[in-house]
């Protein structure tokens, strides 16, 4: 399946790219070649093969949650770019009058 020049000027233009004639061409030649090569897997049988989510073995690498001593909270704002009164200070997001 080949791909017109309107059809990778379009593709571009979804992307918001700015494409020179050149890379245009070689855009349309790849694409192409990209999508016979799906043409291709499509004609695979798969009648006898169950679908699958993945191919590796499913386990948990969480540690139990367990509760520790907290942070000091000088420890914990000694990197903040701001603070006061003991808090992170931000810039507000929203203004009331």
């Amino acid at each position: 399946m080949a791909l017109s020049r309107e059809e990778v000027e379009h593709i571009a233009e979804l992307a918001k790219l700015a494409l020179t004639e050149e890379e245009k061409a070689l855009f349309a030649e790849q694409l192409s070649a990209i999508l016979e090569y799906f043409h291709r897997l499509q004609e695979v049988d798969t009648t006898g093969i169950p679908p699958t989510a993945t191919v590796l073995p499913l386990r948990n690498i969480f540690r139990p949650d367990e509760p520790g001593e907290p942070m000091p909270r000088e420890q914990l704002l000694q990197n903040a770019p701001a603070q006061a009164d003991g808090c992170f200070q931000v810039q507000p997001i929203l203004e009331f009058d």
